[in-house]
């Protein structure tokens, strides 16, 4: 059964639509930019777009705060356009994979401005509601972008539960009727030829607020269930779910196909490691590769043969990877191939985030000015009222903050980046006369093209996808190496993920499948001297 899926040698782009490409000058990207750059993608060779929501929305949270599912924002385009982008998509053997939105709405969704009219509204119970005093809320849930998650409504005094922007009030997902709606919105983009959905925060679905569970309730897998019946589950889509609060054990509910949910989820423990355990994300710590090589090796082996992994470095909530675990100045270019080698060489279906195929970085944010995410600012907020010190709290924005992963796409080196031709809705980053697309075709060299290369192996060699995953040298502080294994055949990969120049040996002999430096086409493995950032998979012979 899991041979038949078309995703399991895919390679996914996400595409944050706002900043990805304006065709019209108003300084939103939109679909019909997008439209124009699908040569670029084809010749990257990917085969399935993420697209992050185009629906009507307010802009609250960015288009995560929707007001209607079957309409477009009229900032990206129409559904005219999105129907053309889905066909043009289909004509280049791309997929379109939606954001599907459904642990919220906006509070101008016409589901919640009935819902907050009175207590006996149809509409009320589509929501969370609970009774407290005014500055009183229910109990001490909090939001994930800080305070409490309890709103007061005015109009019929009680509380409404939002795990978001206070624009964001949650679904309440116990209530059959307000399922069947959303069965009926996901098979009317489905009819519409998209090829799945990335699902939001899916493992909050089955919150229970009572109790302050938000992740991992007891009733969430038996609503993926029944979503999986209802919608898309005889068909051969693929699913990929948000899931902040995913272990390896219930990693694998997900994804095990026995279980008839989703593809495959978005697990963050990678992401976190720099983040002080039991603390929020602002909260830093030092990067760890030891820890690094243990979550990634631990969620390899947990789902193998029983699910599948996400791969992934960025998002549009993440800082640039290559700002992070990389050196994006002196090392930019080798680093940020190094990180592409490490993730495309393991097992599952890798993402690339807009940008990352060229290098972009984090932007050298200066002041509080520079930052318009909410959550960013909220944080700061807090933290300046908490007596933080004003240095602390722009150390962790600019290391953390979602602003990094949404200024503007750098096209080429002309006004804007070529972004626009009109006033950006955000930043350019001042470093797109370096770092642009333009420059990396030019380039065959380019980290562009490195990108190319391991999306082609990963359609080439069937070792990438059903090999076995085995860590080498765990306890190594520089170097991540490990080997894959399929029908007699062995690949080593090895990766230095620091500036110094490191020792690594494995016995025998290795033809280089792909090097970031260049390498001899044949080399003994006995003792390889890998570079600072150095990267190369070899094929044992």
């Amino acid at each position: 059964m899991m041979k038949e899926k078309w995703w399991r040698n895919s390679v996914a782009y996400q595409i944050y639509p706002r900043s990805f490409c304006d065709s019209n000058g108003d300084g939103i990207g939109d679909i019909n930019g997008i439209r124009s750059k699908l040569w670029y993608l084809e010749e990257l060779g990917v085969d399935v777009i993420w697209l992050s929501p185009i629906y009507a929305s307010p802009g609250a949270d960015n288009g995560y705060d929707i007001c209607d599912y079957y309409n477009i924002s009229p900032e990206y385009g129409t559904m005219e356009d999105m129907k053309a982008l889905i066909q043009e998509c289909e004509n280049r053997g791309i997929k379109i994979i939606m954001d599907l939105v459904v642990n919220h709405t906006s509070d101008e969704h016409p589901w919640f401005v009935e819902a907050k009219k009175s207590k006996d509204n149809p509409y009320r119970d589509f929501y969370i509601w609970r009774e407290g005093g005014t500055g009183n809320p229910p109990n001490g849930l909090e939001s994930c972008f800080g305070g409490s998650a309890w709103e007061y409504s005015q109009e019929t005094g009680e509380y409404y539960l939002h795990f978001f922007h206070k624009k964001q009030p949650d679904l309440n997902w116990e209530n059959e009727t307000m399922r069947k709606e959303i069965w009926k919105m996901m098979n009317y983009w489905i009819d519409m030829g998209i090829g799945g959905f990335r699902m939001d925060v899916i493992d909050m679905i089955g919150k229970v607020p009572d109790q302050e569970i938000k992740e991992n309730g007891p009733k969430l897998h038996e609503y993926l269930q029944e979503m999986n019946r209802e919608t898309f589950g005889d068909k051969n889509l693929m699913t990929v779910g948000e899931c902040w609060g995913a272990d390896t054990r219930n990693g694998s509910l997900y994804s095990d196909p026995e279980r008839k949910e989703l593809d495959m989820i978005f697990q963050f423990e990678q992401i976190m490691i720099d983040q002080v355990p039991g603390k929020q994300k602002w909260d830093l710590q030092p990067l760890d590769l030891k820890r690094l090589k243990e979550v990634f090796a631990k969620w390899q082996k947990a789902l193998d043969k029983k699910g599948w992994n996400s791969l992934f470095w960025n998002n549009h909530d993440l800082p640039r990877i290559v700002s992070r675990w990389g050196n994006d100045k002196e090392y930019r270019v080798e680093s940020a191939k190094m990180l592409a080698t490490a993730l495309h060489g393991m097992k599952g279906t890798p993402y690339i985030y807009q940008g990352e195929e060229i290098g972009m970085t984090n932007y050298p944010f200066l002041r509080i000015e520079d930052f318009t995410d909410v959550e960013s600012l909220n944080m700061y907020q807090e933290r300046k009222e908490k007596g933080y010190r004003e240095e602390e709290i722009m150390e962790s924005l600019r290391a953390k903050s979602r602003d990094n992963a949404r200024t503007s796409m750098q096209w080429n080196d002309s006004r804007e980046a070529g972004f626009t031709t009109g006033k950006p809705w955000y930043r350019v980053n001042p470093n797109y006369t370096e770092i642009n697309a333009e420059q990396a075709l030019k380039d065959p060299d380019s980290i562009f093209y490195y990108y190319q290369k391991l999306i082609s192996l990963r359609k080439k060699e069937p070792i990438l996808t059903e090999g076995t995953f085995e860590l080498l040298c765990p306890e190594d502080e520089h170097i991540f190496a490990y080997t894959r294994e399929w029908e007699g055949k062995k690949w080593l990969a090895a990766c230095s993920f620091y500036e110094k120049q490191v020792c690594f040996s494995y016995p025998g002999q290795g033809k280089v499948v792909i090097s970031n430096y260049g390498q001899e086409a044949v080399t003994s493995l006995e003792q390889i001297e890998l570079r600072p950032y150095e990267a190369a998979i070899y094929e044992i012979i």
